[in-house]
């Protein structure tokens, strides 16, 4: 054996010694910390309801409206939405950045190849010099991940890519709240302008009525100037309302990814919709049931592995690289090549740099501890929002049914106050009275309406919207091979 191979044989042990303290040195290495929420979760919501359902919200949580319109709405929106589709291209770029972070793991591997030749002319024309020369050669090189470093930074990528998984179901639950109080805002600006023109059509029938008596001389000219002003009121009433219905028009119309120029939805009675009554379950099931606990707890994910992988910079890095050349003196050939053999083990470690690598321990942990502060919040947060939602829509339901017994009680005293005005038992001011008051009801039950519909949006969506952590993947097939919505109907307009 010659030097030569002696030398090659000594390198590769030397190298292969090497691996074997890498592969030993990286199995010893720490998966990676996980830092937990020590958290004391309440048994119960104090805001308890009875006569509520014992089913979770489901997943489509807006056909418990029993809307067709609004199932209609949800389903455009959900294929035009640009927040949507935002969400969903963020996800589909971390997705790409876990699989550029877990390359890192696998060794890399380069071909190259050469071919030239060169003349040179000797000095005063003498005869030149032509050579030939022709290579390739195969390249590998991998970084032993001794310390877990690598895989660190594998895992901080994939808790940013669950992280905008569940920012994307947080966009389409945010959607679908904003979808469904646009429309019943909507629905129920059009009832409360229904009622306006029925009080100005009352107002004007009863002015005809002051007016006839006034030409008997059964109504004074103050009759008259009364009931007329009361007229020009409820029709100065009816062009705001008129206003407000196209403007919550527009504004369904943006969040279903429609232009808003001639944007139609068909009209439900807001007083015929069906409000759900959803299970709570325990407090504790928020953690998995919605979108935006998940979100945080990726970050403190994320931010746990930042941290391993800034401890991990600490430590030595082993580099091992290996390459294999042919050449030959021939012009595209590699007949009878020239062989050559490279093994390379380095190490390398960090002696100063002036605290650079530590600072960076230090602010990774730092923002893991502002992670885990962040996620206790976005829990305390998510428990308030369901005890407001349960008491809103509590105390919406009970004002629901007063005030439904306060609009028919106004109405059977306008209809006595008519009649006893017809009679000449009552004055005026009596009808008037009623007709406010009843007028007054009216639009009240309508806005009670509309407001217990939002409380119960309100409390489906604090509660996740029927949400679970495994439908995460689903729902960005869904969203990513969306269909479009059928053509929008002809639809009574304000």
């Amino acid at each position: 054996m010659n030097a030569t191979s002696k030398a090659a044989v000594k390198t590769v042990r030397a190298v292969s010694a090497m691996l074997a303290l890498a592969l030993v040195g990286g199995c010893a290495s720490r998966t990676g910390s996980e830092t937990a929420l020590n958290m004391d979760m309440p048994q119960a919501y104090g805001a308890a309801r009875d006569g509520a359902s014992s089913e979770w919200p489901d997943a489509a949580w807006w056909r418990g409206f029993d809307s067709a319109e609004l199932n209609r709405l949800m389903d455009l929106a959900m294929a035009g939405s640009p927040d949507v589709k935002i969400a969903v291209e963020r996800v589909r770029q971390a997705e790409a950045a876990v699989q550029s972070a877990g390359a890192s793991l696998f060794p890399s591997l380069g071909v190259s190849g050469s071919t030239g030749g060169r003349r040179s002319d000797g000095p005063g024309g003498a005869d030149g010099q032509t050579s030939h020369s022709t290579s390739a050669g195969l390249n590998i090189s991998y970084e032993v991940d001794l310390w877990g470093r690598v895989g660190a930074g594998v895992r901080a990528a994939e808790a940013s890519r669950d992280g905008s998984r569940y920012d994307l179901e947080t966009a389409r639950l945010t959607l679908a709240s904003g979808i469904a109080n646009g429309y019943f805002q909507y629905i129920g600006l059009l009832e409360r302008l229904d009622i306006a023109r029925q009080n100005l059509a009352l107002a004007e029938r009863l002015m005809a009525i002051v007016e006839v008596r006034a030409r008997h001389g059964a109504a004074s000219a103050l009759d008259v100037s009364r009931q007329q002003t009361t007229v020009l009121t409820q029709r100065a009433a009816i062009k705001p309302l008129e206003a407000q219905a196209q403007q919550a028009l527009n504004a369904l119309a943006v969040l279903a990814g429609q232009p808003p120029e001639g944007f139609t939805v068909a009209r439900e009675p807001v007083l015929a919709m069906r409000v759900p009554q959803p299970a709570t379950g325990m407090p504790g099931t928020l953690l998995t049931r919605r979108p935006d606990l998940a979100r945080a707890e990726a970050s403190l994910r994320g931010a746990d592995a930042s941290v391993d992988q800034a401890r991990a910079a600490l430590l030595p890095t082993l580099q091992l690289s290996a390459g294999g050349t042919l050449a030959t003196n021939a012009l595209l050939s590699l007949a009878d090549p020239t062989r050559g053999l490279s093994l390379t083990g380095a190490v390398a470690q960090s002696l100063f740099d002036g605290g650079r690598l530590r600072s960076q321990v230090e602010s990774s942990d730092a923002q893991r501890v502002q992670a885990l502060e962040g996620y206790r919040k976005a829990v305390l947060t998510a428990l308030k929002e369901v005890e407001d939602a349960l008491v809103n829509t509590s105390r919406q339901s009970d004002q629901e049914t007063a005030q439904t017994a306060i609009h028919e009680e106004a109405q059977r005293s306008l209809n006595l106050a008519e009649r006893r005005y017809k009679a000449g038992a009552d004055s005026l001011s009596t009808v008037l009275d009623a007709q406010r008051t009843f007028y007054s009801a009216q639009d009240q039950l309508a806005q009670t309406r509309l407001a217990r519909l939002t409380a119960a949006v309100d409390l489906i969506k604090s509660l996740g919207g029927g949400w679970q952590r495994e439908d995460a993947q689903q729902n960005l097939a869904a969203s990513s091979t969306a269909s479009q919505a059928p053509a929008t109907p002809e639809a009574e307009q304000p």
